[in-house]
């Protein structure tokens, strides 16, 4: 706590300067203007009681100078001068006390900043802690189940493999979900590093529904691929990072096998414009509600309807990073007469 008793001393001391060169002149002499520097002192170091108190006491042998130690030579230009003088003290407590007022303010708001910015580094260094402790017991199970899977610790009959089978695929979706947790803070932190480069959209979306056909098999959805108004295969070439956008189409084509219906379809549309690139992935899914579309793209977003039901709140999150990061534009609507459609537009660029 701050010692105030010196600044009291100080004040009282320079209240006798002024008050001994007050009263050792004439009444016309106005010596009560020095008392301001004694207001914005306590303003600075005292509290708002105090502050009051010293303009009370500053007015009050303002004024008492008028009739102590004499009445001669008062007059109406002296009177004046006085009441402009304890109006100059009045106005220089309210600004003082408004000044602390703001002060206080600031010093709380630096504090809030400060707290906020130790928060954000523990929990940074929280979840790269929990996520790298996650991921090596997980690794470690996967290629344990694998080897269960390859006979390697003896036969497995076909049940077994089944079983083996979900509980691998399991632990891959949980070591994904770590993995896109650590880097969404990542990106927050230090911004997402983009290795730019001519990438073909056409590629990444062929080899996206590859890589998830097994996924779209199990839940009896069907993947396809269609290049808009044009018949034929196609290329769509953006500036970008190859590793993140093929990040987008597995995250978007994911969350579009999550919610479609089974024996239903999930199709990406590719369209090919002058100055930009076009990526839509389409389901037949139950929709989004009006009150979810502000918030599908907003970290950790669990909505009401099912589309939020099956996820993390991450993975749209990441998926506009990554899209915003190449200066893309990322929505999301409901297709009639019902289904969504999650869409992504990139600046069109010259193929290599």
């Amino acid at each position: 706590m701050i010692d105030r008793r010196p600044i009291r001393w100080l004040i009282a001391i320079l209240f006798a300067i002024v008050l001994l060169l007050e009263y050792v002149t004439p009444a016309e002499y106005v010596f009560g203007y020095l008392y301001i520097g004694l207001i914005v002192l306590a303003g600075f170091h005292l509290s708002r009681k105090e502050i009051l108190q010293t303009t009370i006491v500053a007015v009050i042998l303002t004024l008492s100078n008028l009739w102590f130690p004499s009445t001669d030579g008062i007059t109406m230009a002296t009177i004046a001068n006085r009441a402009i003088t304890v109006l100059a003290l009045i106005v220089t407590a309210i600004l003082s006390d408004r000044n602390r007022h703001y002060q206080e303010a600031i010093i709380q708001q630096q504090n809030r900043l400060q707290a906020q910015e130790q928060l954000a580094r523990l929990r940074e260094d929280f979840v790269s802690t929990l996520t790298h402790d996650l991921k090596t017991p997980l690794l470690g199970a996967i290629e344990t189940l694998k080897a269960f899977q390859h006979s390697e610790f003896g036969v497995v009959n076909s049940t077994q493999q089944t079983i083996l089978e979900m509980i691998t695929r399991s632990h891959q979706t949980t070591l994904q979900m770590v993995e896109m947790m650590l880097d969404v803070y990542r990106n927050d932190a230090e911004g997402l590093q983009l290795h730019l480069e001519p990438v073909n959209l056409a590629i990444l979306a062929e080899d996206a529904i590859t890589t998830l056909q097994n996924l779209a098999a199990t839940r009896r959805v069907h993947l396809t691929l269609n290049y808009g108004d044009s018949d034929f295969r196609r290329s769509l070439w953006v500036t970008g990072d190859g590793l993140q956008l093929q990040r987008v189409f597995a995250n978007l084509l994911t969350n579009g096998i999550n919610h479609a219906p089974r024996g239903s379809k999930v199709e990406i549309i590719l369209e090919s414009h002058v100055s930009h690139q076009i990526v839509k992935v389409t389901d037949t899914g139950s929709g989004i509600t009006p009150e979810e579309l502000p918030y599908l793209f907003e970290r950790f977003y669990q909505g009401d309807g099912d589309r939020q039901a099956k996820g993390s709140g991450l993975g749209l999150y990441l998926t506009r990073q990554i899209i915003e990061a190449h200066s893309g534009t990322i929505w999301a609507e409901n297709r009639l007469p019902h289904g969504a459609i999650f869409g992504f537009r990139l600046p069109a660029s010259v193929g290599p």
